[in-house]
């Protein structure tokens, strides 16, 4: 679907100009008047706005970081049948450094990070019952990217020493103009994931626990949760998602009772289970997960015997598959207008189950009950405390989230295999995109491009 959220946001005093095709082609504006920069509270929520309207193209968002997690991560499940080159170069784990798809997230990730910079940067105009909740949102947008593009365009954390390891440009001023003084240079991985975190503390603080479609604070404890896990800081892990599953029910979440109706067909809207999901509607927003997963769409992903194999007669998680045209289909994605899920409840207790499990903790309550918790929403018979092992909680979470974008980065922590190629293989890290390098020489590539 096209993306007609802000183009261009000049009025406002975001240095922006993003489009879903052509965004490589398009000259970078070099300077703002400062005499129509956010002056009045409505500018910057208007501002906040098109920040998640960034958030949510196509590139990044909407869906293409999340697919190439699950392409790049292929090892037999999946079947790419499409005709982009851009995937074909990802899921055959040869990309080139001017692979589009891979400058346009690195582009549409920075975009966004400079808008909710801009928002920051004008808190004081903003009317003072509103400021907590707008710095909370902005700073959980750019945690949020930040997170994205350190995990697709750097080593994993578990990958050699991460305060040495070059991670991602850290920016956390407005660009204003493009010059030489201000052409960054990519931070350390250990220092992004500091940043990373700094900023979902202060979200997480700031932020109503209630809060509609947008960021709440059970989103940035959500968040948090996720990252933790990734860096295997299992006790924060799991004190992160017990917050969040905690603060569910007065934030208006819960595990819907049956499977599929966390993926609803016919519902533009978030289900009880979004933690935090991207808006999609007739008339704008983007879903590529519908683009290429559904055989309502392109139907460019078909799903493999070996993926369907891995499950438990009677898991109520089958009934989302089904065949058309000889090839078989995932129905999570089918609704054209369905809203893209980023976090769900149900991945909490996975975390808290697994980070509990490592750590030998119960915080909020036990790896059996919460593993459980999943297995009986799935229609299976509950696992004994004896069945409890790490492989059996890394299972439930790869058929829970399947297809959801967890694939790669879950490969990379647990250490495990793509096919031939290790976890910490360079093949399945991004490389930094030649025009971005061009543009700004103090940008390092990364090994093996």
């Amino acid at each position: 679907m096209k993306n007609i959220f802000f183009k261009i946001l000049i009025g406002v005093g975001i240095v922006t100009v993003i489009s879903c095709n052509k965004s490589l082609d398009t000259k970078p504006t070099q300077s703002i008047d400062q005499t129509v920069a956010l002056n009045t509270s409505s500018d910057v929520l208007v501002a906040l706005t098109g920040a998640y309207a960034d958030l949510g193209t196509a590139t990044f968002y909407g869906g293409y970081p999340f697919i190439a997690s699950e392409l790049l991560a292929n090892s037999g499940e999946l079947n790419w049948s499409g005709t982009f080159q851009q995937f074909t170069q990802i899921n055959n784990k040869t990309i080139p450094v001017d692979n589009s798809f891979v400058a346009n997230t690195w582009l549409s990730g920075y975009t966004t990070i400079n808008d909710v910079n801009n928002v920051l940067s004008a808190l004081a105009v903003v009317e003072p019952g509103k400021v907590d909740r707008v710095e909370g949102e902005a700073k959980f947008i750019r945690a949020t990217v930040l997170f994205d593009l350190v995990r697709l365009y750097a080593k994993s954390w578990n990958d050699g020493d991460p305060a040495s390891n070059d991670g991602v440009p850290i920016v956390l001023t407005p660009t204003l103009s493009i010059t030489a003084d201000n052409q960054v240079t990519r931070s350390k991985v250990a220092d992004v994931y500091a940043q990373i975190l700094k900023d979902l503390t202060d979200a997480e603080a700031k932020l109503p626990v209630k809060n509609g479609f947008f960021a709440s604070k059970v989103t940035a404890a959500s968040l948090a949760a996720r990252v933790y896990l990734q860096k295997a800081d299992y006790a924060n892990a799991a004190n992160a998602a017990n917050r969040a599953i905690s603060m569910a029910p007065a934030g208006g979440f819960s595990l819907k009772t049956a499977y599929a109706d966390a993926f609803p067909n016919n519902v533009s809207a978030n289900t009880t289970e979004d933690i935090f999901a991207m808006q999609v509607t007739p008339s704008s927003g983007n879903n590529s997960f519908q683009t290429f997963f559904s055989a309502n769409s392109r139907g460019d992903i078909q799903i493999n015997n070996a993926h369907t194999a891995l499950y438990e007669s009677g898991d109520a998680r089958l009934g989302l598959f089904y065949n058309s045209g000889g090839s078989r289909y995932t129905g999570k994605f089918d609704y054209l207008y369905g809203n893209v899920h980023i976090i769900r409840l149900a991945e909490m207790y996975l975390v808290r189950a697994e980070a509990n499990f490592r750590a030998g903790t119960s915080v909020g309550d036990s790896p059996m009950n919460d593993v459980n918790v999943i297995r009986t929403r799935a229609k299976l018979p509950p696992l004994t405390i004896a069945q409890v092992i790490l492989a059996a909680i890394l299972k439930e979470r790869k058929l829970e989230l399947a297809f959801e974008g967890a694939a790669l980065h879950d490969i990379k922590r647990t250490q495990g295999a793509v096919a031939a190629f290790p976890w910490n293989s360079p093949k399945l890290v991004y490389p930094i995109p030649a025009r971005e390098i061009r543009a700004n020489p103090n940008l390092t590539q990364n090994a093996g491009y």
